[in-house]
């Protein structure tokens, strides 16, 4: 007999919310992914009725995760803090590093259970990455954990990945503050990978869209070019800069064309002097 939709999965942890939808499960889902709820894939499908581009958004934002953390291996990186970093679906950061490069060591971090439980899953036997339960906005739990401190070596140069999820990061939670703190402890050479989304250059999301977000346990928060700009001071940003997410060193230079807009989401890299 099968489960009721609301029961709690073998594999849940006990003290996560399955009434709300939260962010982390509604972008599993746009990705194709199995780890979420039906509140996650009911929001998901409203959502997509007020904003048809929101799962092509969510798939090229993966897009640009891949082709930033390549383009962070070709450089010679080889350790990664991935924050906010969300429930492991394919291709995620580690996949891409140690394929191309297998000593590459990944510390992921994120605060939904869900995500940590399934890393954990995912991780058990790989000694090079590890994911810790935290906030990103307490970078000195996060560069003081004891998976942070057996994997990243901080006189060498790494990679932070900041990957579509400032934009559920309020400022009074101090997300500027936090990351000149992680840029602070990194060594010169280091890349700062961020990606956020914004209502900048095209018509604002519905109001019942930007409403609905207000209903999750991740509300959203709209920023414009700028105020996404200012989240990487203390970085150069490497070519093209801040961008649409297809725009950024595309594989295929036609990707970058065909409305870019429609990614919903602005990314950059830029290297720490």
């Amino acid at each position: 007999m099968g489960a009721m939709p609301a029961e709690r999965p073998s594999w849940a942890p006990q003290n996560i919310d399955l009434e709300r939808p939260n962010a982390a499960r509604i972008y599993d889902y746009y990705l194709g992914g199995a780890c979420n709820f039906e509140h996650d894939r009911d929001f998901a499908q409203k959502f997509l009725a007020l904003m048809p581009d929101a799962e092509l958004a969510a798939r090229r934002n993966r897009a640009f995760l891949r082709r930033a953390v390549r383009f962070c291996v070709n450089a010679g990186i080889r350790q990664f803090l991935d924050l906010g970093s969300g429930i492991p679906t394919v291709g995620n950061v580690h996949e891409i590093a140690q394929e191309m490069a297998p000593e590459s060591r990944i510390v992921y971090v994120d605060n939904e259970p869900v995500a940590v439980a399934h890393s954990e899953l995912i991780l058990e036997g790989n000694e090079n990455a590890a994911i810790v339960q935290a906030d990103l906005c307490d970078p000195d739990t996060i560069l003081n954990s004891e998976s942070t401190r057996r994997l990243l070596n901080f006189d060498e140069p790494m990679a932070l990945l900041i990957v579509s999820v400032l934009h559920f990061v309020p400022d009074s939670a101090g997300p500027r503050a936090a990351i000149a703190r992680y840029l602070d402890a990194m060594a010169s050479g280091s890349y700062l990978v961020l990606s956020h989304g914004t209502s900048h250059g095209r018509d604002r999301p519905p109001r019942e869209a930007a409403a609905g977000y207000e209903r999750t346990t991740t509300p959203g928060v709209d920023r414009g070019r700028q105020e996404i700009l200012s989240l990487m001071a203390g970085t150069e940003l490497v070519e093209p800069g801040l961008v649409w997410t297809p725009q950024w060193r595309p594989d295929n230079p036609e990707d970058a064309h065909d409305h870019p807009e429609r990614s919903l989401v602005l990314a950059g890299v830029g290297r720490k002097p």
